[in-house]
């Protein structure tokens, strides 16, 4: 190494220990933690309880704990959790560095079944001890599989108030970076033992790049049922699904509507939001965060919840723009109660009168005020309604905002709205009124969020995009010009194919995206497929679908039937970045063994329910043996599995661990790896954060000392990974996804099936798997 490059890595070493020593919000000695118009402002509006306001300002300027929240499903979330609670925090609460005491991490009350834990430990603190390294190391591991996330304590908040079930249809409106999207996800999943929930995911995001972050977050938990798109969520298209051999409109059983805010809920964390915090920005954002949640109502389903939610405390971009919907919604809407839903949780309620301040401190308290030459900056909707009636019926009281005082978080808002009736903008046919209001009455007592008929023609081409008003800003002319009409929409495609967006209708920006192109039942590649795994026959051949449309097939994807319906009846009204989960990966040395397709472990877990062969029955000291060792011998085996691996080909493998419900002392959960079965050896082909998350369950110790700086050094590049999953630093990771992505998959392609990085504890010359 250079003496120039010693130098800049001495720097950046000291430059990361300063960052250490602050702790949590580390690296912003020389930013001031004090903004005296923002504590001007927030004192005249009220929101804090009185005698609590110096509480709630030591409480921004102090760092904001880290949270973590298990992720995946619930069978391996309690083996997870179990392995938290046994294997470490018994051993912190013990601990003490510097004559000091570690504080335990502590479970988030309010969380379900102690899902969500938060911390105070600094970074410095976690490099002074073997013991919280090894837990460090532990939690980037786990994040990279997916099964825990670092992520904001109230930004948990809002998927648990959407009560998902898993018949439910969700869009996310302003998903990245995804951790929201990830727990809706998981809710989908509840029921690990149905490959394809009725429902699905579609994620949103404006912002090209942020997109691959999703997708990044999407493909650790494995779905078939999430779908990310890139639109400008205030002129989110419309979609349509076949339903009964007719073309109908999609609407949204739930909701999330997380809009771009300016943030002073977050200043415990974004350290420089406090000097650039003014009351401007949330004057500039009050007409976006309206535009977008009127197009999410529109799109929400008769008897739907929708969920809008900030990170910002101010009520011009909080209860402003919930009382302008509601009006806007002539009763359509209602504000629910959800006192109830998180008990544990603290929160103040929502406030019904609030006042506009202008950067230069000028305050106004109703519209009347406001001269003429501010008319451009401040807009009716931004005050408070005046009837004293029509301010009580919204109860806007229901909404909630969470101070960072009460319980050590972020600061937040989030209001809960159950949509009564098509929106009054909505309804082409007024004659039909009387008919809706009591078909959607008897909807929302029977099975909410199922959109009636009569709700279904209300949605007029010419207010796509649009408002109250019908008008529609540019970017809407763009995203529904107009050939978007029913009867354009029926004209003839290409069977099974969705293609990216025509460009004359829609402009692309960022990566050049494959097409989505679905195998028809008697598509040759099923041939092989069927015989060789012995598929059974309700197994959905039409779920399948590849990226390209001309040469060989290099992976096989699947999604669920619902999202296919999405797929094939908007390809000229959606740009599609991701959605499937890969199951089969072509592998030529398979060819010669009966199969050119190989099992993929990402969508083992969808897959595996419709393979009748090639399934081997592994015990616990036989998954050990697979996940330590790279090409053991058959005979390395438990006496059971052997005997099944004898009786197969060479070839592509299932290994599946049914757990023992008389043994608590091994995993009560399903495990399911995709292996090879070689000519004398047989081998597991999991990625190497996967290995050691089954190994831990099973547990096995497998964070070595010093055992090869390989190692150590691999695991030193990804842990930048664990900081991605925390909401700050959404740009770093979703420049390379899109490219990244295809390097991985052009290593396995190529024959280097070790491309996963799994730990080489035992290769030896144990023959070939091949």
């Amino acid at each position: 190494m250079g003496k120039r490059s010693r130098q800049r890595q001495k720097n950046q070493t000291a430059g990361r220990d300063s960052r250490d020593n602050a702790g949590w919000g580390a690296g912003y000695a020389d930013i001031v933690k004090e903004n005296k118009l923002f504590e001007h402002y927030y004192k005249e509006q009220g929101l804090v309880p009185e005698g609590e306001f110096e509480q709630f300002m030591e409480a921004m300027r102090e760092p904001l704990p880290a949270t973590i929240r298990i992720t995946g499903y619930k069978s391996h979330a309690k083996e997870i959790l179990h392995c938290l609670k046994e294997k470490y925090f018994k051993d912190i609460q013990e601990l003490e560095i510097d004559g000091q005491k570690i504080e335990a991490p502590q479970a988030l009350s309010w969380y379900p079944d102690d899902q969500a834990w938060h911390t105070n430990m600094s970074r410095k603190i976690i490099r002074k001890s073997p013991l919280l390294e090894k837990f460090h190391q532990f939690l980037v591991s786990e994040t990279e599989s997916g099964n825990i996330s670092r992520q904001e304590a109230v930004s948990m908040i809002p998927p648990l108030l959407l009560k998902i079930e898993p018949h439910h249809k969700i869009l996310d409106m302003c998903a990245a970076p995804g951790s929201k999207t990830a727990q809706l996800i998981e809710m989908l999943h509840a029921d690990m033992d149905v490959p394809f929930p009725e429902g699905f995911v579609i994620a949103n995001d404006v912002d090209n790049k942020r997109c691959y972050l999703l997708v990044h977050q999407a493909k650790r938990l494995n779905s078939p049922c999430i779908m990310v798109v890139n639109h400008d969520a205030s002129c989110i298209p419309t979609l349509h699904i076949n339903s009964d051999g007719k073309k109908d409109v999609l609407f949204y059983d739930r909701i999330l509507c997380d809009v771009p805010c300016s943030g002073d809920g977050t200043m415990r964390k974004n350290i420089d939001v406090w000097k650039k915090w003014t009351t401007s920005n949330s004057l500039h954002l009050h007409g976006l965060q309206l535009r977008i949640a009127v197009r999410g109502v529109e799109q929400l389903a008769v008897g739907g919840r929708m969920v809008y939610s900030t990170c910002s405390l101010n009520p011009i971009e909080d209860e402003a723009v919930i009382a302008a919907l509601l009006e806007k919604s002539e009763g359509a809407l209602e504000l629910a109660d959800s006192s109830a839903d998180l008990p544990g949780l603290k929160w103040m309620p929502g406030v019904t009168s609030w006042k506009l301040m202008t950067k230069d401190g000028q305050w106004f308290s109703d519209w009347s005020e406001v001269p003429s030459s501010r008319h451009t900056q401040i807009r009716p909707t931004m005050f408070p309604p005046k009837e004293p009636e029509k301010l009580a019926n919204m109860h806007l009281e229901r909404c909630m905002r969470i101070l960072p005082h009460h319980q050590n978080t972020g600061g937040f808002f989030v209001a809960v709205l159950v949509k009564k009736a098509p929106m009054p903008w909505n309804k082409r046919y007024p004659k039909l009124r009387k008919d809706v209001l009591s078909s959607s009455a008897a909807q929302t007592g029977g099975s909410p969020g199922a959109s009636t008929p009569a709700d279904t023609p209300h949605l007029p081409e010419n207010v796509e995009g649009g408002g109250p008003g019908g008008k529609v800003s540019g970017e809407a002319e763009e995203e529904a010009p107009k050939g978007a009409s029913l009867a354009q929409e029926a004209t003839p495609k290409q069977d099974g194919v969705c293609g990216p967006p025509p460009l004359k209708k829609m402009k692309l920006f960022g990566y050049k995206e494959d097409p989505f192109v679905f195998l028809t039942e008697d598509d040759p590649v099923f041939t092989t497929i069927q015989s060789f795994y012995d598929l059974s026959r309700d197994f959905p051949k039409l779920n399948v679908l590849t990226r390209t449309h001309e040469g060989k097939k290099r992976h096989l994807y699947m999604v669920s039937k619902e999202l296919r319906n999405v797929l094939l009846n908007n390809s000229e009204r959606m740009k599609v970045i991701n959605t499937g989960v890969k199951v089969w990966s072509r592998n030529s040395d398979g060819e010669e063994f009966g199969c050119a397709f190989r099992l993929a472990q990402e969508g083992i877990y969808t897959l595996q329910p419709y393979i009748r062969s090639r399934i081997i029955r592994v015990s616990v000291e036989d998954i050990k043996v697979l996940l330590t060792q790279e090409n053991p011998f058959l005979s390395k085996l438990e006496e059971d599995a052997h005997a099944q691996a004898k009786k197969l080909g060479m070839g592509s493998i299932v290994l599946k661990y049914i757990p023992n419900p008389n043994n608590s002392a091994e995993p009560q959960c399903p495990i399911q790896l995709c292996g090879w079965r070689g000519k004398t050896s047989i081998r597991a082909f999991v990625p190497r954060n996967e290995r050691f998350h089954y190994l831990r369950m099973l547990g096995v110790e497998v964070f070595r000392d010093k055992q090869g700086q390989g190692q150590k050094r691999r695991d030193g590049e990804k842990e930048g990974k664990e900081e991605v999953e925390d909401e700050d630093e959404v740009e770093k990771v979703a420049e390379e996804e899109g490219a990244a992505e295809n390097d991985r998959e052009l290593d396995l392609e190529n024959g280097n099936e070790n491309g996963s990085s799994e730990p080489k504890a035992d290769s030896g010359n144990q023959g070939t798997s091949s």
